[in-house]
């Protein structure tokens, strides 16, 4: 298994337990696909770049993991899906 990091930017207008929501199932779908959540650190509320669907904040969250390209694949996939995730990235850790 090789080391990732991922982060995502969760739509700020959300309550506190649907942010919650989103991450937990982030963090469980990683382990359900021959994953290991190494680390979660929430960022919290910040102030975006530049404007993102006439959204100027997100909330940002980073995510240490271990897995393999099945494991990526899945948690792009269901990134593509879900309309809470505003933006993502995944990088292999080296």
């Amino acid at each position: 298994m090789r080391n990732y990091e991922t982060m995502f930017i969760i739509d700020a207008n959300l309550t506190e337990e649907a942010i919650e929501g989103v991450v937990e199932k982030m963090t469980s779908l990683i382990a359900d696909n021959n994953g290991e959540v190494v680390n979660v650190d929430n960022w919290g509320k910040k102030e975006l770049a530049y404007e993102i669907d006439k959204q100027t904040v997100g909330y940002y969250t980073l995510v240490n993991f271990k897995g393999d390209a099945d494991t990526v694949a899945e948690l792009e996939r269901v990134y593509k899906i879900d309309d809470n995730v505003i933006r993502y990235l995944i990088l292999k850790d080296e």
